[in-house]
């Protein structure tokens, strides 16, 4: 893409419609998803039949579709211009794999004492670093797009070998030495891992291959110009179909206690806003230009909703309140991010200029995993 993102254009106007109105449609598939669940009797058996490594087997095919497209769009030959960025790696590191998880684990038992269901959510949706919406808020931001791409690619593999360990480490070792209730787990470490690598290498591979043999085929200009939009809104129809399914097994529970879903987007709330100030503050402490400082910022806050539903299902059940903690993620990350989009481009005047301008690529389809 040569074009480069223009920072007086409104942020909502530089969205597909179908982007635009995402939190819109998330809505729409939650209330058709409850209206099935309360109107269609044994539904909830019926999509809970067939499973994969424990997860519906319908809600499995759409946790791979929707990440799929996003994990296609990776430059994966670009690993090494990240590797070589240290400034820009260690800081990203540290912020993913010590501090986030961290973090939310101390929001979840702050804000959700009496709530071990939905804590132990949350603590697996700081577990779930991001590999998806992000990569749009940061073109929108102006934030370099193959830096985003790689430190996501880099998670997602990194993610694949260290969840489990995470897992047992914030739900059983950490609260035992800390006094607190410790979450009984029905599943080994390497279940966990089991599931990580299903619903996450799967599609992972998926998008290495096609983008290996897509390129090589036809070139990178077709493989990005014509190829990722026509695939990339299979990530939304992905999506908008698990939630559906999901909601559709959550319907009872959601209309039964409206306010838990108010609980659990408090600590979700605290956690984009400290997680992003402060990705941001490091990143110009640390002598990053606003391009890779604004990178650092979104892919340190951005999770991955859609593996931590998957690994709340495969644990806990599809009708769980861990499932349903990660289900309301989308619905406060959308708002959340758009609005600091805005703050990314205001706060371009307190960094320093890059010494070449990086063009910020226009969103192509719908980027949601």
């Amino acid at each position: 893409m040569n074009t480069t993102v223009r920072a007086d254009i409104p942020v909502t106007g530089r969205l597909s419609f179908t982007d635009r109105y995402l939190a819109v449609w998330i809505l729409i598939a939650m209330a058709l998803g409850i209206g099935l669940g309360r109107l269609v009797p044994g539904l909830g058996d019926t999509l809970a039949k067939v499973t994969v490594t424990g997860v519906s087997l319908p809600i499995a095919l759409g946790l791979l579709v929707m990440m799929y497209p996003v994990l296609a769009k990776v430059r994966y030959d670009r690993l090494d211009t990240v590797t070589r960025d240290r400034r820009l790696l260690v800081p990203s590191l540290v912020l993913n794999w010590l501090v986030g998880p961290a973090l939310m684990f101390a929001l979840a038992w702050l804000l959700l004492p009496d709530l071990p269901e939905y804590r132990t959510g949350l603590i697996i949706v700081g577990l779930a670093r991001c590999i998806a919406m992000v990569i749009i808020w940061n073109d929108l931001a102006c934030g370099d797009r193959e830096a985003a791409a790689v430190l996501v690619a880099l998670n997602s593999v990194f993610q694949v070998i260290a969840f489990g360990a995470l897992g047992w480490f914030y739900l059983s070792v950490l609260p035992g030495w800390l006094g607190l209730e410790q979450t009984a787990l029905d599943v080994s470490a390497w279940e966990i891992a089991h599931s990580v690598l299903v619903f996450l290498g799967i599609p992972l591979a998926a998008g290495y291959l096609t983008r290996r043999f897509g390129e090589k085929a036809r070139g990178r200009t077709w493989y990005e110009g014509v190829l990722l939009p026509r695939i990339g809104p299979f990530a939304l129809y992905g999506l908008l179909f698990t939630i559906v399914t999901l909601f559709a097994l959550q319907g009872r529970a959601i209309t039964a206690q409206p306010l838990d879903a108010a609980r659990i987007a408090l600590p979700l709330l605290a956690y984009f806003a400290v997680m992003w100030a402060g990705s941001l503050a490091l990143g110009r402490a640390v002598g990053l230009d606003h391009p890779r400082a604004t990178t650092l910022a979104f892919t340190a806050a951005g999770n991955n909703f859609e593996l931590a539903i998957a690994v709340a299902i495969a644990t806990f059940g599809a009708a769980s309140g861990q499932a349903l903690a990660g289900v309301v993620g989308p619905l406060i990350e959308v708002p959340v991010l758009i609005g600091l989009v805005h703050v990314a481009l205001a706060a371009r005047r307190f960094f320093p200029q890059p010494a070449v301008d990086r063009p910020a690529a226009a969103p192509e389809g719908s980027a949601r995993a």
